[in-house]
């Protein structure tokens, strides 16, 4: 098989648009090695680059951040990886950072497509796509080669034997999508997502926005330098595992406590052929905005209901971040726009067989499936709250706290006050007599939730004069208290230009027993709703008590509209 090398400066050109198979963070691992007497051929799939380890000493001798084997090996040595996704191979990083003087000399690399178990180093399947090579030391030597079938077992083979840092398998995912109507992350990589196109990733590289899980520090998240300039932004744009129907996003700023972006923007488009990023000026295609600038907190999971996508397919998501920052995932939920009629799973085939996989051909855009006014009721955020009120919570670690919140010690250091989280708010006439007091409410569980897992939402009521705060107190003292904590929702849209809710506008959350809700004045909200048994909550409000429609106006609704609870 033929193969190029490729310059250092000409990485993103040939490798930027691939996925990096063999990483651990794609649950990439070593299955068996010939030797690793110095150093632990695990190292190679390591998420960071390779540290220098200079002037420290273990047992067997000097330390390094990558693997080595004895000397003087009569052949070679290798290593057996199997990678995190079965894919389609077109390239090789092999890095041989800090190994100068004990560098492997030569290399090749074959790999094979198996489902009969881990495979033997000298299984005749095994193919040979880059011949024995020439390595140097302490530098990184990019390959590329035409493109396998379907593999998902790499070897590495050095000659004769000797240190390589990392070892980092470039391609492209073979997708497993569901085969039912049910939404899941069109992003992921698993489902063939892709990061096309970063504006900056100085210290964290984009394509970790779709990884599985949520990472272990920042340097697994996608990361831009400090900008300097007003009015700044930077960018990253995915390119969805198929089309799809898009319906909410989670943003994810799990590690990033002090370097969160301050807010973003989700934007979207449809396109039937793959682009060329850096020659397209992409504020010339046809995007539309899905997510309005929000704000975000650190070090937490936001979840977001999009906008302007009912009825509309998408091919490609360009995430803005304001004015910079990291994150550490974005996970785009939706169903797909192109059922299959089986899934597709890889079988077994040997690597030089053909493999079936799924249709790369142009497909029209399509109106999403007919499901009715459907609002996915999301864990509830204070980022995702904050247009309708406050979330009323204390935090474990400080450093997640919304920017702004005073926090002290309190109870001779027992515990931590965290300041005001809300305040009390009325705008009554004067001489209404409305007086500020605590109430309880003892709620019945919700009932009607139909077998898909949908509930109509039939009420909303507003308080023209007055915020209200639901401070959950657990359930009633005569009540069983063995079960789990319970949940409740929290319903709320914006008021319309009719003087009506904006049902456009309208939220749905869970909430926890550890949360309370602030609902700023005349925000329209559904009665309290909880899950599960009965359970109690502690209201804050200020009225008149007289019954009239300046404490509350409750309307009912023959909207259509569902919320979907499970």
């Amino acid at each position: 098989m033929s193969f190029e090398t490729v310059l250092l400066d000409k990485f993103s050109d040939v490798f930027a648009a691939t996925t990096e198979l063999s990483s651990v963070a794609l649950g990439g691992r070593v299955v068996a090695v010939s030797d690793e007497f110095f150093a632990e051929a695990f190292h190679l799939l390591l998420v960071e680059p390779a540290p220098s380890m200079k002037g420290q000493f273990g047992p067997n001798g000097a330390l390094y951040s990558g693997w080595e084997s004895r000397r003087h090996n009569p052949t070679y040595d290798w290593c057996i990886i199997q990678l995190g996704a079965p894919g389609t191979v077109v390239g090789f990083d092999i890095d041989t950072s800090n190994f100068n003087g004990n560098e492997a000399p030569e290399v090749s690399v074959q790999v094979m497509y198996t489902a009969g178990g881990d495979p033997q180093p000298n299984d005749s399947r095994w193919c040979e796509v880059l011949p024995r090579s020439p390595l140097g030391p302490n530098s990184r030597h990019l390959f590329s080669i035409p493109g396998t079938e379907t593999v998902n077992y790499v070897k590495l083979n050095m000659y004769p034997d000797g240190g390589i840092a990392r070892f980092r398998v470039y391609g492209q995912v073979i997708p497993v999508w569901p085969t039912d109507l049910k939404s899941f992350d069109l992003a992921h990589v698993f489902a063939g997502g892709r990061v096309d196109f970063v504006s900056d990733q100085h210290f964290g590289v984009g394509s970790n926005l779709i990884l599985p899980g949520r990472g272990k520090d920042m340097g697994d998240g996608w990361e831009t330098k400090r900008s300097r300039a007003k009015g700044h932004r930077d960018w990253v744009i995915i390119k969805l595992g198929t089309p799809g129907n898009l319906e909410q996003v989670e943003i994810d700023t799990a590690h990033f406590k002090g370097n969160f972006p301050e807010s973003c923007e989700l934007h979207a488009l449809f396109s039937d052929h793959d682009i060329n990023w850096k020659a397209q000026n992409d504020n010339e295609l046809d995007w539309t905005l899905i997510l309005p600038r929000t704000k975000l907190g650190p070090h937490r999971q936001h979840y977001f209901q999009l906008e302007n996508v009912e009825g509309m397919t998408f091919t490609h998501v360009r995430v803005t971040i304001y004015p910079d920052g990291g994150i550490k995932r974005v996970r785009l939920i939706g169903q797909r726009a192109d059922m299959p009629t089986a899934s597709i799973e890889p079988t077994a085939v040997p690597v030089n067989v053909p493999m079936t996989v799924p249709s790369t051909a142009p497909i029209t855009p399509r109106t999403a499936p007919s499901q009715g006014s459907i609002i996915p009721v999301l864990p509830l955020t204070p980022e995702a709250f904050l247009p309708f009120g406050q979330v009323i919570q204390a935090y474990g670690d400080h450093n997640a706290v919304p920017k702004g919140t005073k926090i002290t010690p309190a109870n001779g250091g027992t515990a931590s006050k965290f300041h005001k989280l809300s305040l009390l708010a009325s705008s009554y006439p004067s001489g209404a007599g409305a007086t500020t007091g605590i109430s309880v409410y003892r709620c019945q569980p919700l009932t009607g939730i139909t077998a898909d897992g949908t509930v109509e939402l039939t009420t909303l009521e507003r308080h023209p004069f007055t915020n209200q705060a639901f401070i959950p107190m657990g359930r009633g003292c005569e009540e069983e208290l063995s079960d789990t904590a319970d949940k409740y929702l929290v319903v709320v849209a914006k008021n319309g230009e009719d003087d009506r809710p904006d049902l456009k506008t309208t939220r749905a959350f869970i909430a926890t027993t550890a949360q309370g809700v602030v609902y700023n004045t005349a925000v329209w909200h559904q009665p309290m709703t909880v899950l599960g048994k009965n359970l109690d909550l502690a209201c804050i409000e200020t009225q008149i008590g007289d019954g009239s429609s300046s404490d509350c106006e409750i309307l009912d609704l023959e909207s259509g509209i569902r919320l979907q609870i499970q």
